[in-house]
Parts: structure tokens; sequence; C-alpha cells
């Protein structure tokens, strides 16, 4: 008995840790012992048939704003998208959920007093999954769009991997498609890349191997463990060239100068390749921007969305 137990716990051991970084969410099952939740036939009237997720990037959103009708910030990037599928799909058929959260980036070497990407986007990842986890205790039949920009690509990015590899707030099954702009993890190979895809990989994935940025609330967590999981084949990425948040050459950044690595840092979010997303200035495809790609992209997905039955 000794011995069994001694392989199971070395079994368990060998499982992905979670992508969101330790210490923002409270502790959950392994993926070896999570088992999908039982469903019923049937959920009550006022449940939409799916929700639309969509997680805004750095100063576009504060904690204050309706997650249902934002209006603080907007010319947010992804209103490009919610906006639209608004007002193309009833209420009872979309949900669309704009995550509320500080979403700010202080630069150590400044004397704002924005708050810290780490407690930023730890703030953004909590509200992120408790809006998909108090969906599913009320709606469990409900499906998911999940969508997010720059810091709230990454916030996406971390659930979705989560979701994928069995470590998230609902079954994978549940999860109809992602996408991710401008994503701070993004690596070749993991998800959709969709083309042009640039050169390089995301600036959180360069810089892992510079601690010292921890130290200064900017925790550069690298690739995801185990990727997206079970949501490979259902998640895109879009990145432009030149944009350092999500395609960062090494030689982008300087670790042995790290003035000059947090100037870069929190320059990216600033920098117009970067900003110009709903534009085909910097990446476009088949003449679509990427906002444009994303929302019909999301249109072709919800058409085809199941309709549970409702009670």
């Amino acid at each position: 008995m000794v011995i069994i137990a001694a392989v199971t716990l070395l079994r368990n051991n060998n499982t992905a840790p979670s992508a969101v970084p330790p210490g923002i969410l409270p502790p959950g099952p392994s993926p070896s012992s999570q088992h999908k939740k039982p469903r019923p036939a049937s959920q009550d009237a006022s449940c939409p048939d799916v929700q639309l997720v969509s997680v805004p990037g750095t100063w576009e959103s504060w904690p204050t704003d309706d997650p249902l009708n934002p209006v603080q910030f907007p010319k947010a990037l992804l209103l490009n998208v919610t906006g639209p599928i608004r007002q193309q799909f009833d209420q009872a058929r979309v949900q669309t959920y704009t995550v509320p959260y500080t979403a700010q980036f202080r630069n150590p070497l400044s004397a704002d007093d924005q708050m810290t990407y780490n407690d930023s986007r730890a703030e953004g990842t909590r509200a992120t999954v408790k809006a998909i986890t108090d969906m599913n205790n009320k709606c469990p039949l409900t499906s998911y769009v999940i969508i997010g920009f720059s810091q709230g690509a990454v916030i996406a990015g971390d659930v979705a991997s989560d979701i994928g590899n069995g470590r998230g707030p609902v079954d994978e099954d549940l999860v109809l498609g992602v996408t991710l702009i401008a994503d701070g993890r993004r690596e070749g190979g993991v998800g959709n890349n969709i083309p042009p895809t640039p050169p390089g990989v995301g600036a959180e994935v360069t810089l892992h191997e510079v601690p010292v940025l921890a130290g200064l609330g900017l925790t550069m967590t690298g690739a995801r463990p185990g990727g997206f999981g079970a949501l490979d084949a259902r998640t895109n990425e879009i990145c432009a060239e030149g944009d350092l948040i999500c395609a960062a050459p090494k030689e982008a950044f300087s670790p042995a100068n790290l003035p000059t690595t947090l100037n870069t840092l929190a320059g990216g979010a600033g920098q117009p390749v970067h900003a110009m997303y709903a534009t085909t200035d910097f990446w476009s495809s088949d003449g679509q921007s990427a906002t444009q790609w994303t929302l019909n992209w999301a249109h072709g997905v919800l058409e085809k969305a199941p309709h549970p039955k409702h009670g």
C-alpha cells in the first residue's frame, strides 16, 4: 500500500501546474481527480445559451464598470467585437460579459500610482473565473466563447489553458472557442496562430529568465504549462509583426539593462502597432482587421452554438 501511494503521488506530481500564477486562485482539484460536473436536462429560462466573456486590455477596464453594458472606456478595442454581437444576437441567445477589473501597468521607474501588473492581472483573473463560475452554477448548460486583448489576452489565455487542462471553472466541452489578440504568453505551435504570423514569442516567454522583474511586480510567467490542452484546436492567436507584447525577439529586451527593459515593457502597450488592431495598418487577414476577424469568427461560432433546453 505504501508503494502504491508513492507511485500515485509521483504521477500526480507529473501533472502540469496551473497556467495561472500561484496564489491568485484558491487551490482546486488536480486534473487526475477531476470529473465532469453532472448536468441537468434543462436550465432556467433566464439563462443565455452562450456567454461571450471579453477580457479588456491595459487601461481599458475598471472594476466599477457595468460588465453587461460597459461605457467607461468607449474606445476599448474589444468593444468592436462585443458591440456588434450584442446587436446581432438576442440576449437570450448570447450574453456579452466584459470583465471589469483594474487594468493597469505600473512602471517601477516612474512615480505613477497605478496598480502593478501582477496585482492587476490577479484581479482580472479572479474576476474572469468568478464570472464563468457564477454563470455555470446558475446555468450549467450555458456554453462559452472567450476573447482577450493584451493583458486581457494573458488572463483569458491562462483561464483557457486551465480549462483545457482540466483545472478550470468549467468543463472544456462547454468552451466553444477562444481568440487572443496580442497575447504576452504567445508561442509557436500552441493554438492556431492566425496568419500573417510574425516570428518571436510573447514578452512573458522572452523575459521568463529575468527573475528580478518579479520583485518589481512584473512577474514574467513564461509559457503556459500544458499549452491550451483540449482547447488547443479551439484557441486562436492574433499578433502583428513588431508588437513587442506578443512577438518579442530576444534582442528587443536587455536583461542586463533593467531600465531599458522596463521602459520597453511599459511602452509596449502604448506603441502604435499594439494599439491599432482595429485597423489594417499592422495586421490584416483577407482585408480584415484583427477585431473584424474576431467578430466574424465569433459570429460563426455563436451561430452554430448549442440550443440547450430551458425549463
